[in-house]
């Protein structure tokens, strides 16, 4: 199972901090699980300034993520790509992944990765917090953000020493 070895983490105050959280639309029960996911994280963080933003697909994640990080402290890019019989998963998974790693690195902005991969609809609902799912991506993805934007914090502070 992929979520064997998760970290156990707690939410950290985080109610000062912007939050976008992006989502497809395609496999709206599966993505609707995942942006309840993220919104549990962002109560349990405390986090109140969030936007929800709807973009078709997983593909068009990374243009909203990159605008998204001028204006916030932490993106979340949610949705999915269920394999097909034709080339198009491994397009559009590259270009995603790819896209959400760009904004990142090159805004400094933590960008939490909920896209699922799936081979199957069957993988995607397990992994979209919904009942009976055994992971909660749209939570972990959003916490994954969140503890990283504290990390940059950290950092900027000029608190840590090496």
């Amino acid at each position: 199972m992929s979520g064997h070895g998760a970290p156990l983490t707690q939410p950290v105050a985080s109610a000062h901090l912007r939050v976008a959280v992006i989502a497809g639309t395609w496999h709206a029960e599966v993505t609707d699980g995942l942006i309840a996911g993220a919104q549990r994280a962002l109560a349990a963080y405390g986090v109140t300034d969030h936007v929800l933003l709807r973009v078709p697909g997983a593909f068009e994640l990374p243009v909203v993520a990159a605008a998204a990080a001028r204006t916030h402290d932490a993106v979340v890019a949610l949705g999915v790509v269920v394999r097909g019989g034709t080339p198009h998963f491994e397009y559009v998974c590259s270009a995603a992944t790819d896209g959400l790693t760009r904004v990142a690195l090159d805004t400094g902005v933590p960008v939490g990765f909920g896209l699922l991969t799936c081979d199957t609809d069957a993988q995607a609902l397990d992994r979209a917090g919904l009942p009976g799912s055994s992971e909660d991506k749209g939570y972990e993805a959003t916490a994954a953000a969140l503890d990283t934007a504290h990390v940059l914090a950290h950092l900027r502070s000029g608190a840590v020493t090496g």
